[in-house]
C-alpha cells in the first residue's frame, strides 16, 4: 500500500481526507439554501438544515483531530452526522462510520473502491433503496462502482471519476419518480425535483477537487 502522505500523492492521505471534509463541510454551509428548497418540494424542507448542522459540528471535530488516516477523518464526520435529526443523518452517518472502519493507513485507489462499495452497499441494505428510486443511493451507487472500476494510478484521479458519475447520477433523480422517502408521498409531482440528497453526495465527491 502507497503511504505517501502528501495530498498530490497516488495515495489518500489523512491530511488530504481532512481537506476533503472540510471543503465538503463549506460547501454544505454556503449551499443549504439550495438543499432546503429542493427538499422543500420534495419533501419534509429539514434536509438542507440538518446536513448543514451535522456539517458544522463535522468540521468543528475535524479542525481538532491530526487525521492521522482516511479512516478518523470520515469517523469524526460520521459521529457528527449520528447526532443529528431526520431520516437523511443516520444514513449519511452510517456511510461515513462504515468508511470509518477502513484501513488505519493512507488508501491506494483499490482501497478506496473497497471503503466506498463497504459503506454505500451499508446504506443501501438500511434504506432498502436501489438506483432508480430517487434517494442519495442514485449518486453513491455510481460513484462507488467507478472507485471499483477505477484504474487510475492515484486517489485524486479515482475520485474525480467517482465525481463525474456521483454528478450524472445526482442528476438522473429530475424526472425520476421517487420510490422511498417523503418524496415518494408526492408522486408525479416532486417527479422533476433534483433530490437533495444525491445532490448533496455529488458535491461531496466533487469537494475533492483541488485539494
Amino acid at each position: 500500500m502507497d503511504m505517501t502522505i502528501d495530498g498530490n500523492g497516488a495515495a489518500l492521505s489523512g491530511a488530504a481526507a481532512k481537506g476533503w471534509l472540510l471543503t465538503f463541510a463549506d460547501r454544505v454551509v454556503a449551499g443549504a439554501d439550495e438543499l432546503t428548497e429542493l427538499d422543500r418540494e420534495a419533501g419534509d424542507g429539514d434536509f438542507g438544515w440538518n446536513i448543514s448542522s451535522a456539517l458544522k459540528r463535522g468540521r468543528e471535530g475535524l479542525v481538532g483531530i491530526e487525521g492521522e488516516h482516511p479512516a478518523e477523518v470520515f469517523q469524526t464526520v460520521s459521529d457528527a452526522f449520528l447526532a443529528s435529526g431526520g431520516t437523511s443523518g443516520p444514513l449519511f452517518g452510517l456511510w461515513f462510520g462504515r468508511l470509518g472502519a477502513g484501513p488505519s493507513a493512507s488508501w491506494g485507489v483499490s482501497d478506496l473502491g473497497a471503503a466506498f462499495g463497504t459503506a454505500t452497499g451499508a446504506v443501501q441494505r438500511l434504506g432498502k433503496a436501489e438506483v432508480g428510486h430517487k434517494t442519495m443511493v442514485d449518486a453513491m451507487a455510481p460513484a462507488s462502482e467507478a472507485l471499483t472500476g477505477s484504474s487510475a494510478d492515484t486517489w485524486s484521479e479515482a475520485v474525480s471519476e467517482a465525481a463525474r458519475a456521483a454528478r450524472a447520477g445526482a442528476d438522473s433523480t429530475g424526472g425520476m419518480i421517487a420510490r422511498r422517502g417523503r418524496a415518494s408521498y408526492l408522486g408525479e409531482r416532486a417527479q422533476d425535483v433534483l433530490d437533495p440528497g444525491a445532490v448533496a453526495v455529488a458535491w461531496f465527491f466533487a469537494s475533492a477537487e483541488g485539494v
